[in-house]
């Protein structure tokens, strides 16, 4: 099928462009938004994704507010116009690449939201995340990550919240192969995981970090980056600009009983001077609300032609021991040297690591 994007040189297969280049089923590509006041009083998160070999859009937006983080989601079979972005009352709108993106929610279930994402910082280009494990391809992709501040409103069951460009938060775009939607047949291949994200906002400064170990703690991906917090016009697409890392080491204690992390500090090298980092959590945003990890509605998954619903995570009930709730974000106060920050420690640990005694 053509679409008007094969006028442009940008193909990348003898295929037209709405042709996925690769024939597995955990083909996908990512969207991923959050944001979040200085304080924790606020904080929302977006997934939106296409799995074009399993015929599936899917998004979800949650918000956290008082104690309850409410969750709305959504699933359709994927259009033929991959420009179409959106999947029931869930819309991204890419307003100016790499500057300016818009997320809308309608109001399909009590919950509403038109928020716009200025990027103050420069585009990260991660390294290709790879890992092969028993012969199989789990992972290969690639990861951008950059920062942003907010402005727009979020309405909760007729309690509007003005978002102002004092809340900030980051993107994500990942495109390539990993586990989604139902398992492939056969015996489960991976049974152990250990991740650990932390981008955050400086007054001047934003920084990355990412690491993955393998059960012996050895990482199989290590990365991050210092960029500047830029001033509208300048240019976001600038490599010249992204000082970075590819040495990550960290020091993490858990939270016992769980596979949270209690306190934790990074230390990035190879850049200009090592960048050491200590994190204290505030809260925690279960990313299961945005479908990683979700019984049902978890990435990828075909739901339905089109389904939507919204349900609720009470956060004072969550049990560290769900497996489906392990994964999360913790928004976390970080300090480096002298300089204080805000920031996320997205974390996904299960399986044997040296870090955990028991």
């Amino acid at each position: 099928m053509l679409h008007p994007l094969d006028d442009y040189p940008i193909h990348q297969t003898p295929e037209p462009i709405l042709h996925t280049g690769t024939d597995s089923p955990n083909a996908y590509d990512r969207f991923f938004y959050n944001g979040y006041s200085q304080d924790g009083d606020v904080f929302f998160a977006l997934a939106f994704g296409t799995y074009p070999n399993r015929q599936v859009t899917d998004g979800a937006f949650s918000v956290i507010r008082n104690g309850v983080q409410h969750n709305v989601r959504a699933s359709r079979r994927i259009p033929d116009d991959r420009t179409d972005t959106s999947v029931g009352p869930i819309t991204v709108e890419i307003v100016e690449p790499m500057v300016l993106h818009r997320i809308v929610v309608g109001a399909e279930h009590g919950i509403s939201a038109d928020l716009t994402f200025r990027a103050i910082s420069p585009a990260i280009e991660e390294p290709r995340f790879r890992w092969v494990l028993k012969n199989r391809v789990m992972f290969d992709y690639t990861r951008l990550t950059q920062f942003g501040r907010w402005e727009g409103w979020i309405d909760i069951d007729g309690e509007r919240i003005e978002i102002g460009s004092d809340v900030v938060g980051c993107r994500d775009r990942s495109w390539g192969v990993r586990p989604v939607g139902d398992r492939i047949a056969g015996p489960a291949a991976m049974n152990q995981f250990f991740w650990i994200w932390c981008p955050v906002v400086f007054d001047e400064e934003c920084t990355h970090f990412a690491l993955n170990h393998d059960s012996n703690g050895d990482a199989w991906h290590q990365s991050g980056a210092v960029v500047p917090r830029l001033v509208d016009g300048e240019a976001t697409l600038d490599p010249d600009r992204v000082v970075r890392g590819d040495r990550a080491k960290l020091d993490v204690t858990w939270q016992p009983g769980s596979r949270w992390a209690e306190a934790l500090s990074t230390k990035l090298e190879g850049g200009t001077d090592p960048v050491e980092i200590s994190y204290a959590p505030i809260l925690h945003f279960y990313m299961s609300g945005v479908g990683y990890g979700h019984p049902i509605w978890r990435h990828g998954r075909w739901i339905d032609e089109l389904a939507t619903t919204r349900d609720e995570i009470v956060l004072a009930d969550v049990d560290p021991r769900d497996p489906t709730m392990i994964h999360i974000q913790a928004l976390s106060r970080a300090t480096w040297g002298d300089k204080v920050g805000i920031g996320v420690v997205e974390q996904l640990a299960f399986g044997n690591h040296p870090s955990f005694k028991t």
